[in-house]
């Protein structure tokens, strides 16, 4: 006979990511009638999660075959291989003018182990970590992982959708221990503009806070005026980056960190324990991505995101879920649905079963605007956008004509 076992309280503090439980709603719908083409139906169309379409480069899986082909797959140091090191400390200067030593970078099992890494590393109970509302559920929830507090304060349009340093100042509390940015964002593909960051960055050392910057879509950014690193700001720039988005590495989870350099070895111990060291196959191919023609490609398919954004942006703002600030990076658009008097939850639930076309609702992202905004990825292929926009079109016009 079984017994119900006690869960620890941080279990219930976790909220489920309702961006898998609308991809599982979706999944069932297309294998229903509605999605049958012998009933007439129509393919879903998943716009709903963020992950390119592109893959990884040829030349990274060439790499994986060819490592694995020699049958030797050993432990890294939980740091990452030192070659991978100095290849991302080069892309920094090369792309950035930014000089970084390898010894600061810390290769990790994705942006999420990087996330658990920093936050494990530095907050604890009693602890306050300040963060827009919208923003990713998953970098709230590794902050009430280690038992510390995070504050979500509202940021709207005006702002970008980030936080300002008035924001940052007017919250500032004894319990307050830092600030957690993603720039781009997810979900509004919208960054936090430089002179305002630098703002924060200065109150939040003022006040011996720590910084800490998600940048897995820095690369993947339009708009020469927000291309600029937060590791500009200075050594004491905490930035969690991915091998997934620019890269087109997603399941391969690779990741990595750039810390002060007082940092690197309370990490590294973390990292020992916690996972022994990230994936080495995927770290050797990764060392492809910084070949010329892999980086040539990467260039290609940021300019072909701008163009899916050209697309879906205006398409969007003509139907009725006007876009209020345009994205200057990620792939994402964060659409108003109020003018459907649905709440962005029930328009997703509508658009899936009547359209075919998967979103994510805002739900996940914060209260503040979650019941009113939605998420598109424009990730999909130009024919899947220019299809999905179609369908949409002709449903939110029925929706809002009755």
């Amino acid at each position: 006979m079984s017994h119900e076992l006690r869960l620890s309280q941080r279990v219930a503090r976790i909220q489920p990511f309702y961006v898998m439980e609308c991809a599982k709603r979706a999944d069932e719908i297309a294998r229903s009638a509605v999605c049958d083409p012998a009933q007439g139906g129509r393919h879903m169309i998943y716009l709903n999660i963020g992950e390119p379409d592109f893959g990884a480069s040829a030349a990274v899986r060439e790499a994986a075959s060819r490592f694995t082909a020699a049958g030797q797959v050993p432990y890294t140091q939980a740091t990452g291989l030192v070659a991978l090191r100095q290849r991302l400390s080069d892309w920094y200067r090369n792309t950035q003018n930014l000089s970084i030593a390898p010894e600061r970078i810390v290769i990790t099992a994705g942006a999420s182990a990087a996330l658990q890494l920093a936050c494990l590393a530095l907050f604890e109970q009693g602890d306050d970590v300040l963060m827009p509302d919208p923003s990713y559920p998953c970098n709230r929830h590794f902050v009430a992982a280690v038992d510390a507090t995070p504050v979500l304060l509202p940021a709207g349009a005006e702002d970008r959708f980030q936080l300002t340093e008035a924001q940052v100042r007017h919250h500032w509390t004894s319990r307050s221990r830092g600030v957690l940015l993603a720039s781009p964002s997810n979900p509004t593909g919208t960054s936090v503009a430089p002179d305002e960051l630098a703002r924060i960055h200065a109150f939040v050392r003022e006040r011996g806070g720590v910084m800490v910057v998600d940048e897995i879509y820095q690369a993947l950014s339009y708009d020469d005026r927000y291309r600029r690193s937060a590791l500009a700001l200075g050594d004491d720039v905490i930035s969690i980056n991915s091998f997934s988005k620019y890269f087109g590495m997603t399941g391969w989870r690779l990741g990595w960190l750039v810390l002060p350099e007082s940092l690197v070895y309370p990490v590294e111990k973390l990292a020992q324990n916690l996972y022994i060291c990230p994936s080495t196959i995927a770290q050797k191919a990764a060392l492809a991505n910084f070949e010329p023609e892999s980086l040539a490609e990467f260039e290609r398919r940021r300019e072909e995101l701008r163009r899916r954004r050209d697309l879906v942006v205006p398409a969007l703002n003509a139907m009725g879920l006007p876009v209020p600030v345009v994205p200057d990076g990620a792939f994402y658009a964060w659409a108003d649905a109020s003018g459907t008097r649905l709440s962005s939850w029930d328009l997703c639930m509508d658009l899936m079963q009547h359209a075919q076309v998967a979103l994510t609702p805002g739900r996940d992202f914060g209260p503040a605007l979650g019941e009113r905004f939605l998420r598109l990825s424009f990730a999909s292929s130009m024919d899947d956008l220019r299809e999905a926009l179609s369908r949409m079109r002709v449903r939110v016009a029925q929706l809002q004509s009755s």
